[in-house]
């Protein structure tokens, strides 16, 4: 019986030191470091590959966008929290990418309220075919 309880007091100790280590060790503050040479979009339009955000939040709407999107999108970056990047797929037709935008641009303020929003819309050969801008004032959107 005392060896049991021995064995016991054993088991407990180490079980509570993994608990504490593991909690210690996850629980602290991590700072995500910044990537300090972000590709640049050109102001021509052009895409290259790209991060799917330059913060954490930015990064997990852009996954989203891509997964949720149902074969529409192919790819998503969101820059400073404002800018959302979107190359659609061929199966997106040229009179369903305004719509598409005012969406994005819909479930994008409401991620990042607050602010003034620019969603770039690519083309699958990555060019630029679309820019709309959503004021937080008026709520309006501006195609260009």
């Amino acid at each position: 019986m005392r060896l049991f309880q021995q064995f016991r007091k054993i088991l407990t100790a180490f079980v509570l030191i993994l608990v504490l280590t593991t909690t210690a060790a996850c629980s602290g503050t991590v700072q995500a470091k910044q990537p300090t040479n972000l590709p640049v979009i050109s102001r021509t339009g052009d895409y290259a590959l790209l991060a799917r955000g330059n913060s954490a939040a930015g990064q997990d709407f852009g996954n989203w966008v891509v997964q949720t999107a149902k074969g529409l999108v192919q790819d998503a970056y969101v820059r400073d929290n404002n800018k959302l990047g979107v190359v659609i797929t061929p199966q997106v037709r040229p009179n369903e990418v305004k719509p598409l935008a005012k969406s994005l641009a819909q479930g994008f303020h409401k991620n990042f309220p607050k602010q003034d929003l620019t969603i770039l819309m690519y083309a699958p050969d990555k060019k630029l075919i679309l820019t709309a801008l959503y004021d937080t004032q008026s709520k309006q959107i501006e195609y260009k």
